[in-house]
């Protein structure tokens, strides 16, 4: 185990360069150090990946021996940001009892699709680097945008969950096809960012595809809560291989 392993540790499958496509743009990202810091009375480790384009930070809830992990990005707020009453952190901790990995990614630049995309694809590979061979993203908001074209750069990735999602920058979605399953929600009462966008989306996306719309709810999924944190997990159980329904 690493606990306790402040020190940085080669991972050399991490910290060659990566090669991100975003928007019809190729990025190359090379990564120059990895930090693992663990957090006393917490359920992840910080884990601080240095690239020639800054420092991205994540919260890693590892999970022993898993081979499928999840990745999670909030939107244009920034830091940890979580929708569904702390929908992030639960479903993190939740899901390593099932033997999947979690990993929150905070941004770098959160109004900025293209390095929010990068900083997402970063910790992915990072997942990849501890083993895990199956992906699922979730995004809320602009997430929703940076997970479809972060799924769109990665054949490991087999669930997107777009939570609140923007139309903008979701066009790859249809290049998902036959290798991610794909949830859909949003809230009729959303002053943010109208339910007709992940409408659209849903009818840009092949099967299998899911989509829900909570009466009621807002932008932040507040009011659906519960019924929130059952749907996203039930989907990720469901189409990541491996795991046990």
């Amino acid at each position: 185990s690493h606990k306790g392993q402040i020190a940085p540790y080669p991972l050399s499958s991490m910290l060659g360069t990566a090669t991100i496509d975003v928007d019809a743009t190729r990025i190359e990202v090379r990564p120059t150090d990895v930090r693992r810091i663990p957090q006393a009375g917490e359920a992840y480790d910080v884990v601080e990946i240095e690239t020639d384009r800054g420092t991205t930070t994540c919260r890693y809830y590892e999970a022993e021996g898993a081979r499928a992990g999840v990745v999670m990005v909030g939107g244009v707020g920034g830091g940890f940001d979580t929708p569904g009453r702390g929908l992030y952190p639960r479903l993190a901790e939740g899901l390593q009892n099932d033997r999947i990995g979690a990993l929150r990614v905070r941004y770098r630049h959160p109004t900025n699709l293209v390095e929010s995309v990068v900083d997402t694809a970063i910790g992915m590979r990072y997942l990849e680097s501890r083993g895990i061979r199956a992906i699922g993203l979730v995004g809320h908001s602009l997430g929703g945008a940076v997970v479809i074209q972060a799924a769109a750069g990665d054949p490991l990735v087999r669930v997107v969950v777009a939570l609140s999602t923007q139309d903008a920058g979701t066009g790859p979605v249809a290049r998902l096809a036959g290798r991610a399953a794909v949830l859909l929600i949003h809230g009729d009462a959303d002053t943010v960012i109208s339910p007709r966008s992940s409408e659209e989306v849903y009818r840009r996306t092949h099967e299998p595809k899911r989509l829900v719309i909570y009466e009621g709810a807002g932008h932040a999924l507040d009011e659906a809560a519960e019924s929130l944190a059952v749907e996203v997990k039930a989907w990720l159980l469901k189409h990541l291989p491996g795991t046990l329904v």
